[in-house]
């Protein structure tokens, strides 16, 4: 599903693979008046009835917040960054809410990575490990920082003690550092400074699903599709993942996001889940 505003072009998918259920939401907003829009990516956890509705709830939170922000007619590009942390904790305190009033599991929770765009600059929030990828100039460079356990892993590769091979399948390397649980928030990675967007940037905001791709095998089917419409380079990426073939490949949700020529079109939220 796409939908192109006056300056961007977007594509959604959300995919359950070989797990049972889907606990990935993603949702998208951008204006057909301004260049100014959102996508935000949740990742939950928890198991089944739990996991799905942490993620929901934090999408949809923090999805309203920006809303009513977005919807101001003076709404300005700094009073949208300051609001980034503001969604998140009220992202937050609706899971709270949630264990509270439904005594639900206290180990429900969700990642968070939630992207504003404003004219050519975009912010982001993210907790968690849900990925935000930028493609500039036949490179692959990750944005955000990775809340979980696999820097920490990928460092002992460094130093000798893991081989890459174990790293990569090492038990502990999706364990989150960080992530919305209703409770204190150990790690935040929220830059004040915007990074630009440039005619032939692509930028790929997921879920750690995604990774179940090397950095270069995404590169690569970048690199192959970079001129092709979003919804392309979107189904390619996700057949790759599917021809990998992972005996125990994740949710995958992803949102494909590149400048393109002015277009006139409707305004058009999407939501998957």
């Amino acid at each position: 599903m796409t939908s192109s505003a006056l300056r961007y072009e977007v594509a959604l998918s959300a995919e359950q693979g070989h797990r049972e259920y889907q606990e990935d939401a993603i949702a998208a907003r951008f204006s057909s008046r301004r260049d100014i829009g959102y996508v935000v990516v949740a990742d939950g956890m928890g198991g089944h009835e739990a996991g799905d509705v942490a993620s929901r709830l934090v999408a949809s939170s923090w999805s309203s917040v920006i809303d009513r922000r977005i919807s101001e007619t003076e709404a300005t590009e700094s009073t949208l960054a300051d609001t980034l942390p503001l969604a998140a904790m009220e992202a937050n305190a609706a899971i709270a809410a949630y264990i509270n009033d439904k005594q639900a599991s206290p180990d429900m929770g969700s990642t968070l990575l939630g992207t504003v765009f404003y004219e050519n600059r975009f912010y982001w929030i993210s907790i968690g490990d849900s990925p935000l990828y930028l493609f500039r100039d036949g490179q692959l460079i990750q944005l955000n920082e990775d809340h979980s356990m696999g820097p920490d892993i990928d460092r002992l590769v460094i130093e000798g003690v893991l081989k890459p091979e174990e790293a990569r399948h090492h038990p502990d390397r999706n364990c989150l550092t960080s992530a919305l649980m209703g409770a204190g928030i150990s790690k935040v990675d929220c830059p004040e400074d915007p990074r630009e967007v440039l005619p032939g940037d692509i930028l790929l905001i997921a879920s750690d699903g995604l990774q179940h791709l090397e950095p270069r095998e995404i590169e690569t089917v970048l690199k192959k599709h970079q001129n092709e419409s979003c919804q392309d380079i979107l189904d390619q990426i996700m057949l790759a993942i599917r021809d990998a073939n992972v005996p125990d490949q994740d949710n995958t949700s992803v949102a494909v996001v590149a400048l393109k020529p002015p277009a006139n079109a409707a305004y058009a939220p999407h939501i998957s889940n």
